[in-house]
């Protein structure tokens, strides 16, 4: 199965352009931008998050959730309390460095690393943590 990745950043210009860079590196992984408000201000979006894990499972993948800042965090923990127990073990969240981070797990992707060890790699900066 392979893993997708959901950017949640409180800037959508963030998420977006770090879903370009880590796309650079992963060109056949999925990288989903949840960034900002849905009104376009700096925040978070539990609707842009749960949108973004229901477009990846709706395709067979996994999700792998990063964040850039606390309350993002907060977010992501409520999308994944909403989730069915049987999806929980294909959405995950990796805490760890937001841009070394979705890089790392990214390329882990690519290479077809676990859900694990993607989400291991992403707190430990490196793909082989």
């Amino acid at each position: 199965m392979s893993t997708a990745l959901v950017l949640v950043s409180h800037s959508e210009k963030l998420a977006e352009g770090l879903a370009e860079l880590a796309a650079q590196m992963a060109k056949d992984v999925t990288i989903l931008p949840a960034g900002g408000t849905d009104d376009g201000r700096i925040g978070t979006s539990f609707e842009k998050v749960q949108e973004a894990v229901q477009k990846a499972r709706s395709e067979g993948q996994d999700v792998v959730l990063l964040t850039d800042l606390g309350s993002a965090t907060m977010t992501v923990e409520s999308v994944l309390d909403f989730l069915d127990d049987d999806e929980k073990e294909h959405v995950v969240f990796a805490p760890g460095p937001f841009v070394e981070g979705a890089v790392a797990a990214a390329v882990g992707a690519q290479v077809g690393s676990s859900l694990t060890d993607i989400v291991k790699a992403a707190a430990a900066k490196e793909l082989f943590a």
